[in-house]
């Protein structure tokens, strides 16, 4: 059975959804779940450690038996740059920040309003009419402390909408946006990534 199949059919049978699979050089095996979302559930789980360890020993069990070919092993969770790749996952963080490349620059289709050689764009994710659009301004965050006067108020950058479907994009996640300063932005309830590992 391929690796695929095997982490899958793992992940999936202890009741996670399977988010990725990264294996990189030395070795390692890196496998990412996340707790089933709910629509319209009243409140949203995380995962927490005891989920990844759990994981990570089924796995263990599953991958030895296929004589998977791997060194180290590391079960973790999304974690605040979480990729979105399905449509449930556009459905489940609409309102979110997101970070999304796309596979073609704009092009022709910028019509002169960003740069024709444009891929990465961040913005507000909404769903519309045709599919899914981020909305966003390129008007630059104001410096802390700064101070605006009457007469240097300068006029707000108008708010930018890009329209894409799934099969337009290369990559797609949440903004990892960390505060130091105290101060909770809306998805300040986003937990960062837990992980079980396994020498």
């Amino acid at each position: 059975m391929a690796l695929q199949q095997t982490v899958e059919n793992t992940v999936t049978g202890l009741g996670y959804d399977l988010i990725e699979i990264e294996k990189s050089a030395g070795g390692l095996l890196r496998i990412t779940i996340d707790l089933p979302w709910e629509p319209g559930a009243a409140e949203e789980q995380f995962l927490n450690v005891e989920d990844c360890e759990k994981v990570t020993r089924q796995l263990q069990f599953a991958l030895e038996v296929e004589g998977a070919d791997y060194r180290r092993l590391e079960v973790s969770s999304p974690g605040i740059d979480r990729p979105l790749r399905h449509e449930r996952d556009f459905e489940r963080f609409q309102g979110e920040l997101i970070d999304l490349t796309l596979k073609a620059p704009m092009g022709a289709a910028a019509q002169g309003q960003v740069a024709a050689n444009r891929k990465k764009f961040r913005g507000r994710l909404e769903k519309a009419a045709t599919g899914w659009q981020i909305v966003w301004s390129d008007e630059p965050p104001a410096k802390p402390g700064q101070k605006v006067g009457k007469n240097n108020k300068r006029q707000a950058a108008p708010l930018q909408v890009l329209g894409f479907s799934l099969d337009e994009l290369r990559d797609a996640r949440l903004a990892a946006i960390v505060d130091f300063k105290g101060r909770k932005p809306r998805d300040a309830a986003r937990p960062g990534p837990l992980t079980g590992e396994q020498e």
